[in-house]
C-alpha cells in the first residue's frame, strides 16, 4: 500500500520537482556524513588504526633483515643442515664489522639473544674483532677470521636463530606469547624453559574475574539502598560514589600504600586491638592488587545498577507479594532478573576495564600481583621488543572479545527470562 501511495506521489510531480527533491535529499545524506564524520575520524586514529598497527607489528619485524641483508639472503639457500657455506661467513664478517663501527651491533645481538640465549656476548665480541679489519681483509680473511672467533659460531642453533629473527614475517611473537617453540624441523611443542606467559594470562583472568565478583557483592546491595533511600540521602550517598572519579588515580593507590604497607595504618590499628603480634605483609601482593582495584572499579557496578533500579517499575514486585509469593522467592524470580541488564553492564565494564589495568598492580601488586599488561608494558619500555608486545596485546584482546561473546551468548541480556 505503500508503494502505491509513494508512486502516485512522484506520478502527480513534475520532473523538475522530481529533481529538486533528489538534491535535497542528496543535500540531507551529506549534511548527515558531514556531522558523523569527525565522529569517524576518531574512531579510526584512535581505535582502528591502533589495533591494525599491533597486529601489523606483531607479525612484522624487519630490524634485522635491515640490519644484515646480505648475511639474510644467504641464509635463504642454507638448509638448517651443519653450517652455513663461507659465503656466508664472509657476509656475515663484513655486515658485523659494520654494525660495529656504526654502534648497531647490540641491536642485533639482544635480537637474536632472545631466540638463543648467550648470543649477545658473542655477537658483541665478535663485532669488535671484525671491527679491525679492513676491506681487502674481509674479503679474504672474513670468512676464517668469523670460524675463529669463538667456537659457537661452528654451533647449527646459532646460526638458525640468525636465520629465524632475520625473516620479516614471522609468527615467533606469537609462539613465544602462548609459551611455544619451534624445533629444528619446524615443529611446534612446548617452550622447555619456564612458561611465563600463559600462567600470566590465567592469573589476569583470575583476578579479574575475582575483583568481578566482590564489586557485584558490594555493588548491588549499596545500588539497592541508593534506589529506594529518600532523595536527601541518595543525593549525599552518591556524591560519596561519584567523589573517586574527582580524585586522580594515582592519589588513590598511594593512598591504598599507606594503608597496606607494613607499617601502615592497617597494620598499626590491628596491633593497637591486639588483633595480630606481628605486621602482615599486605602491600605488594595479588591481594592487595585485588583490594585496589575493587575500590577503584566499585563506581563502574554501581552506576549502571542504580540507573536500572531507579527507573524499574516496582509493581511487578508488589504484583508477586500479594499472590503469596514470599520476599525472597519474589526477589529471585522478579526483581533480580528485571536488574540483569544493568548488572551485565557493571560486570562488563569491570571485567574488561580490570583485565588491561595497569597503573595500580604495579605500584601495589609486587610480583605476585603483576598482570599481563605490566609484561606488555615492559617490552615496549625497557627490552623494546615491540613484536612480543603487540603480539601478547592481540592475544588479550582476541581473549577478551572471546569471552565477551560466550557472555553474550549465555547470560546476554537478550536471553533473560523472567523466570
Amino acid at each position: 500500500m505503500a508503494v502505491e501511495v509513494t508512486a502516485a506521489a512522484a506520478g502527480a510531480l513534475s520532473p523538475t520537482e522530481i529533481r529538486a527533491e533528489r538534491r535535497e535529499h542528496n543535500r540531507r545524506r551529506r549534511v548527515a556524513l558531514a556531522l558523523v564524520l569527525p565522529l569517524l575520524v576518531f574512531v579510526f586514529f584512535a581505535f582502528v588504526a591502533p589495533i591494525a598497527t599491533m597486529l601489523y607489528r606483531s607479525v612484522y619485524n624487519p630490524s634485522v633483515a635491515e640490519l644484515i641483508p646480505d648475511t639474510v639472503h644467504e641464509l635463504k639457500r642454507w638448509k638448517g643442515e651443519g653450517v652455513p657455506d663461507d659465503v656466508t661467513y664472509k657476509a656475515m664478517a663484513g655486515e658485523l664489522r659494520s654494525l660495529a663501527r656504526e654502534r648497531k651491533a647490540g641491536i642485533l645481538a639482544a635480537a637474536v639473544n632472545r631466540i638463543q640465549p648467550g648470543s649477545s656476548s658473542l655477537i658483541n665480541s665478535s663485532a669488535r674483532k671484525m671491527r679491525r679489519l679492513d676491506d681487502t681483509q674481509i674479503a679474504e680473511q672474513g670468512a676464517a677470521t668469523l670460524h675463529g672467533a669463538d667456537p659457537r659460531w661452528e654451533q647449527t642453533g646459532m646460526w638458525l636463530a640468525i636465520k629465524q629473527v632475520g625473516q620479516p614475517f614471522t609468527d615467533t611473537n606469537y609462539l613465544t606469547a602462548l609459551d611455544l617453540d619451534r624445533d629444528r624441523d619446524r615443529n611446534i611443542h612446548w617452550r622447555k624453559s619456564a612458561r611465563i606467559y600463559l600462567q600470566l594470562y590465567g592469573r589476569t583472568l583470575g583476578i579479574a574475574l575475582t575483583i568481578t565478583v566482590l564489586c557485584i557483592l558490594l555493588g548491588y546491595p549499596l545500588a539497592y539502598y541508593l534506589a529506594h533511600a529518600p532523595r536527601r540521602v541518595a543525593g549525599a550517598l552518591m556524591v560519596l560514589v561519584l567523589l573517586p572519579f574527582w580524585t586522580s588515580l594515582l592519589v588513590r593507590t598511594t593512598a591504598w600504600i599507606a594503608l597496606l604497607q607494613t607499617h601502615g595504618v592497617l597494620n598499626s590499628f590491628f596491633e593497637a586491638i591486639g588483633l595480630i603480634d606481628a605486621p602482615l605483609e599486605m602491600l605488594y601482593t595479588r591481594m592487595a592488587t585485588i583490594i585496589a582495584m575493587t575500590h577503584i572499579l566499585l563506581p563502574f557496578m554501581i552506576l549502571p545498577l542504580y540507573s536500572v533500579m531507579k527507573s524499574m517499575d516496582e509493581s511487578y514486585v508488589r504484583a508477586a507479594l500479594s499472590l503469596g509469593s514470599r520476599p525472597w522467592s519474589a526477589f529471585m524470580r522478579v526483581y533480580l532478573p528485571l536488574t540483569l541488564p544493568g548488572l551485565s553492564a557493571g560486570s562488563l565494564l569491570v571485567f574488561i576495564i580490570s583485565v588491561g589495568y595497569y597503573i595500580t598492580p604495579a605500584l601495589v601488586g609486587g610480583t605476585d600481583g603483576q598482570m599481563i599488561s605490566n609484561i606488555i608494558a615492559f617490552h615496549m619500555q625497557r627490552s623494546n621488543n615491540w613484536g612480543l608486545a603487540a603480539a601478547l596485546g592481540t592475544l588479550l584482546l582476541v581473549l577478551i572479545l572471546t569471552l565477551y561473546w560466550v557472555y553474550d551468548r549465555l547470560v546476554g541480556a537478550r536471553n533473560i527470562k523472567l523466570g
